[in-house]
């Protein structure tokens, strides 16, 4: 039996996202809640976790198996909400939504994956360059429906970003700087603001039902990582089947799987699933940034967050330790 122990705090509402479509989703026991910002190891997670549910190395559609249910933009509620009744395996859904804005339930469990900003903006970088026309439309229609909705002005398409990687990380560092200005002055804003979204999953970090995962550690030690989000699932496994999982979870296996394992994704980006699976690096934003911009940087971080916070997303457990033994 599945209790609810807190309703969403908030209703996060975008082009992209809707966060009332989890008010028709009907929990069982043991389902499991992937969700992460935006580029930070999402369907990495969905494949592990597929792994490790069906103890197989098979390739299983991620979209199909693990539906993004807050999302706008791909598949009807109705038809989410049909897939996930008739699922009989024990499910796992996929949300970028911060952790106030979730129902929690205490028999269902939650898998947040951080990373660390700079290289999330990277990966976000190449995600919206090969965005497809009709992906692009898709997206303008949404955010002017939405804009109209509210009562507000046709919402304009945004300009042009920029596509020097330095460039778009200034940008982002921008963007940061004035939802951290709007936060401390008590305006809303309209865009998912990174260090505020992640703050929700570290301030709960210790409630027995959340599992905090890095995507530094998944990098250097992916088959320690599994062990430890299996004993968290509660999944017993004979040891003798892990390396076939782990290495069919390798970011290499899956960027060669890519089209197998997302076929949706090649009316979506421009080279289909090898966009979308790009490089899967960490500490790639070193190569773009001088002294000053890492200096503005660790000042926005200075402001937005906590030091214990800070140094998680920064570098996960290897660099921070057990996020649930962190004092901030």
């Amino acid at each position: 039996m599945v209790t609810l122990l807190r309703s969403p705090l908030q209703e996060i509402r975008t082009p992209a996202l809707d966060s009332r479509r989890w008010n028709h989703f009907e929990p069982r026991d043991d389902d499991i809640v992937i969700a992460t910002f935006p580029k930070s190891g999402t369907t990495w997670m969905q494949r592990i976790t597929d792994l490790l549910v069906f103890q197989s190395p098979q390739i299983r559609p991620v979209g199909k198996i693990s539906p993004w249910l807050d999302c706008t933009f791909f598949d009807a509620l109705e038809d989410d909400i049909a897939r996930l009744k008739a699922q009989t395996h024990r499910r796992f859904v996929k949300s970028h939504l911060p952790f106030d804005a979730l129902p929690l339930w205490d028999n269902v469990k939650y898998i947040h994956v951080a990373r660390d900003g700079r290289d999330a903006r990277l990966s976000w970088m190449n995600h919206q360059q090969g965005f497809r026309p009709e992906m692009r439309a898709r997206i303008a229609s949404k955010a002017m429906a939405l804009a109209m909705e509210r009562d507000g002005p046709p919402a304009a398409p945004p300009p042009p970003a920029p596509e020097a990687p330095r460039d778009f990380l200034l940008q982002w560092f921008g963007e940061l700087e004035v939802a951290l200005n709007d936060r401390i002055e008590g305006k809303a804003t309209a865009n998912l603001d990174y260090f505020a979204f992640e703050a929700t999953y570290w301030r709960e970090r210790r409630r027995p039902n959340l599992l905090l995962v890095h995507y530094n550690d998944l990098k250097e030690d992916l088959e320690g990582e599994m062990w430890r989000i299996a004993e968290f699932l509660n999944i017993a496994l004979p040891g003798s089947i892990m390396p076939a999982l782990v290495e069919a979870a390798r970011f290499e296996t899956m960027k060669k799987d890519g089209d197998a394992l997302n076929p949706a994704l090649r009316t979506t980006f421009d080279r289909g699933a090898e966009r979308f699976i790009n490089q899967g690096l960490s500490g790639r934003w070193r190569q773009y940034l001088g002294p000053e911009d890492i200096s503005r940087y660790d000042a926005i971080v200075q402001r937005a967050t906590t030091p214990a916070l800070a140094q998680w997303l920064e570098g996960g457990r290897k660099k921070a330790g057990d996020p649930k033994s962190e004092e901030d």
